[in-house]
């Protein structure tokens, strides 16, 4: 991979996004996050911590904070939990213009999650049956005007999973995706974090639903080795699909992810794969790594595996997914895919040593973060 002082992203040239719309356009559901302030256990604990969580709105924040025009779309209650939502994403330079209000008696979803410590890991419960978002259908959004000027749209598999988790009879959610593909200018890619999440839905009603959604309409993909494994059967290099979900994936060589990467775009028909690829030693120390090859053959690793130090691990993969569409948004072919490893290491990496879902972390801290890694050293930089 290059040096790092060719991807100066403080020099980057934003004005390429002269559209009066967003250039990144993001649709998902925010959650509110309860995590206990007082350090006792969720069923004791009588002080929380009010956060947001959501995949989408993490990674739109992140590319807002990298300079580019984004946009956030959902459906939230009329209600002061609703407002904080949009509140936040006004305060991040986020465009709200499109959400979609519901009536302030509806819920919005709800984390419950618990911060771990080793040997105990951390501990989630999700409240998102029947929240206002679920019911976000068709013909409640002009994805015409929200799309104008968009060079990617992006949503994850969580969102596509939340009316069969609520158990609706029909799928409001995927029903709107469709309706903004339709919409959507030609210039425009598709982005999706296949994020499978089994407390949503089974793998068969997933299957169902991502297989023919991912094909037919999805140019650029982000999941894990671990999902496509446990849904697929796909087998890396030597280590089958069987090790791999029971968590034995060590260390694998650049053959091993080309040739994985290679069959999910082809069994997708792909423009872009992007994988992400965790090691965790403890609940506090974890190995990162990435990889991304388009369907021209070109390929891009992290230099290393990276030690990281967390605090809360929340957020880091759709924090690494803003860096990677940073990439891929402002720049072209190989370079795009190894400015978008780069940039999403460095971010993701900065992130989880922070509380909390949203990667409030700066351009400069990103670029020095990069420096570090590829020259060496670690003294302070000014803000």
């Amino acid at each position: 991979m290059e040096s790092t002082r060719s991807y100066n992203i403080l020099d980057d040239d934003l004005g390429r996004f002269t559209g009066q719309g967003a250039a990144f356009v993001a649709f998902g559901e925010v959650m509110i996050r309860d995590t206990p302030a007082d350090e006792e256990r969720l069923e004791r604990t009588r002080q929380v911590w009010l956060s947001m969580a959501g995949s989408e709105f993490t990674l739109a924040i992140m590319l807002r904070r990298l300079g580019v025009p984004s946009a956030y779309i959902t459906r939230l209650p009329n209600n002061p939990y609703g407002w904080m939502v949009r509140n936040t994403a006004r305060e991040q330079g986020v465009s709200t213009d499109h959400i979609v209000w519901a009536d302030r008696a509806e819920p919005i979803g709800r984390f419950l999650y618990e911060l771990g410590r080793t040997p105990r890991a951390g501990a989630g419960w999700y409240q998102r049956k029947h929240s206002a978002v679920s019911k976000l259908g068709p013909g409640m959004v002009d994805w015409v005007a929200a799309l104008q000027d968009a060079r990617l749209f992006h949503t994850s598999g969580i969102t596509l999973g939340l009316s069969i988790h609520s158990g609706y009879e029909q799928n409001y959610l995927l029903e709107a995706f469709q309706e903004a593909l339709a919409a959507k200018p030609d210039p425009c890619r598709v982005g999706l974090d296949f994020n499978y999440r089994k407390t949503l839905w089974s793998p068969e009603q997933c299957r169902q639903v991502m297989t023919p959604l991912v094909t037919d309409h999805v140019d650029v993909l982000i999941t894990t080795i671990e999902d496509m494994a446990k849904l697929y059967q796909m087998g890396c290099g030597e280590v089958s699909a069987d090790e791999i979900y029971k968590g034995d994936l060590g260390r694998l060589e650049d053959d091993d992810l080309q040739s994985f990467m290679r069959q999910l775009i082809e069994r997708f028909d792909l423009q872009v794969a992007g994988l992400t690829i965790r090691y965790p030693d403890s609940h506090e120390q974890h190995r990162w790594e990435s990889a991304a090859m388009d369907k021209e053959g070109h390929f891009a690793r992290s230099a290393r595996v990276r030690s990281m130090v967390l605090r809360d691990r929340l957020g880091g993969g759709d924090t690494w997914n803003g860096g990677f569409y940073y990439g891929l948004l402002t720049a072209e072919g190989e370079r795009a895919l190894q400015k978008g490893v780069l940039v999403g290491d460095a971010a993701t990496r900065l992130k989880q040593t922070l509380m909390f879902d949203l990667p409030i972390v700066t351009k400069a801290e990103i670029q020095a973060r990069m420096r570090a890694d590829v020259e060496g050293g670690g003294k302070r930089t000014a803000r």
